[in-house]
């Protein structure tokens, strides 16, 4: 259930609610709408999804004790199963397009599945959303690669100049910490 602060809450508890089901029901559309472009390979489309500052961010996961959590996953500046830009992004798309990433040709046929959707407004941000979801990425090349991703994504979103919400910082938790893939040429 998306959630707001007291300070920005409308008064109505039945506008509150509306405001909320609205975003909700956007930010669930947003990420559906990204995964058909990612599983039908249309990825100039899904760049226009970023914020030109995005950075987008998937740290190393560690095994930890309990009492150890807190360390499991990667800081910033630290080795990383991605960290990148949009700007880096974009070279490995071209790359992809180019012809010349063995790892993707024949293209791989991924299907993402985007679920456990929460979204609540940035309190240190204005006009930001913090969204959280839980992702399912199976993919499968040639005949006998498949590999199955499992995570969370913790995006922070923001409106462009035409109101639609653009996604300007991406974390994914993988919740492997061991890929056993060949490579990992699959966006998230």
């Amino acid at each position: 259930m998306t959630t707001h602060s007291p300070q920005a809450a409308p008064a109505d508890p039945a506008a509150r609610l509306d405001d909320d089901l609205r975003l909700h029901f956007e930010v669930q559309r947003l990420y559906t709408y990204e995964a058909q472009l990612l599983d039908q390979h249309r990825y100039a489309d899904w760049l226009e999804l970023l914020a030109d500052d995005l950075h987008y961010w998937a740290p190393v996961r560690t095994n930890r004790l309990r009492r150890q959590q807190s360390l499991a996953d990667g800081a910033a500046g630290e080795v990383a199963i991605f960290d990148e830009t949009r700007a880096s992004l974009q070279w490995r798309i071209r790359r992809f397009d180019s012809g010349m990433a063995w790892a993707e040709d024949p293209p791989s046929r991924t299907r993402h599945l985007i679920t456990n959707v929460m979204v609540r407004p940035d309190e240190e941000r204005p006009g930001h959303y913090v969204a959280e979801s839980a992702f399912l990425c199976y993919r499968n090349r040639l005949e006998r690669e498949v590999d199955l991703y499992a995570g969370s994504r913790t995006d922070l979103l923001r409106r462009d100049g035409d109101g639609s919400l653009l996604i300007a910082r991406r974390t994914i938790l993988l919740d492997q910490n061991v890929l056993l893939a060949k490579n990992i040429s699959t966006f998230f």
